[in-house]
């Protein structure tokens, strides 16, 4: 298998002296093609700090990080937005659409961004759309979806670039269970049809059965989950 993301030994804090809170301490991780990692914990455990120093949104005090067998500590803004757009796409429990843009335009935007125009950048969105069951509803607002629509098309944009790495951070937190288990069947498939590696932090133990590799973060330090 393909390693998609290696953390070594990293480290992350805020703050300093008496102030100094550790959100991170000596983390090692790798993210394998095909195999969905799940990481729960309680709230302020560090599954957010782990996700976005993944997803180089955050970079870390002390270790390295690899995504795609690339060293990414020494590449400039530009350089971390480009790997970040090409090689990873990411799921929000608040979604984050674009409230101005249909669902096929927010599907769209990565593409764009990455260089992709019309007519491949529309035609690919429609395909990612249709694929999750909205074709009929791909010229509506996000305004006009359900939680579980909403989230969907979320993952139809992370999906726009054909990432082969897939982050989610409480992607059902806000979903009904009905609307839960599609996401989390998307996810799955995401790991074990597309070959993705997907590392998801929750706290919703509807996602347990469906993970390869449990894991558990408390007070920065992460570690296998007890019978995983």
């Amino acid at each position: 298998m393909s390693r998609l993301a290696v953390l070594e030994r990293v480290s992350r804090h805020f703050g300093s002296g008496v102030t100094r809170v550790e959100a991170l301490r000596d983390v090692s991780l790798v993210l394998e093609q095909g195999i969905l990692t799940l990481v729960s914990g309680p709230s302020g455990s560090g599954k957010t700090t782990l996700l976005s120093i993944v997803g180089m949104l955050l970079p870390p005090s002390e270790g390295r990080v690899s995504i795609a067998g690339q060293s990414v500590e020494h590449l400039t803004p530009e350089g971390l937005s480009d790997v970040r757009l090409r090689s990873i796409g990411f799921v929000f429990q608040a979604f984050r659409l674009l409230s101005a843009l249909s669902l096929e335009e927010n599907v769209e935007l990565p593409l764009n961004l990455a260089g992709i125009r019309r007519p491949a950048s529309r035609d690919r969105a429609r395909e990612l759309v249709a694929a999750l069951g909205l074709a009929h509803r791909g010229r509506l607002r996000p305004d006009a979806l359900s939680g579980g629509e909403k989230q969907r098309v979320a993952i139809a944009r992370a999906l726009a670039n054909d990432p082969p790495l897939l982050l989610a951070d409480e992607p059902t937190g806000s979903l009904d269970a009905r609307s839960g288990h599609e996401v989390i069947q998307l996810l799955h498939q995401a790991a074990h049809h597309d070959g993705r590696a997907v590392l998801v932090v929750s706290h919703d133990e509807r996602l347990r059965p469906f993970a390869d590799r449990l894991l558990s973060l408390e007070d920065g330090v992460l570690r296998d989950s007890a019978g995983a």
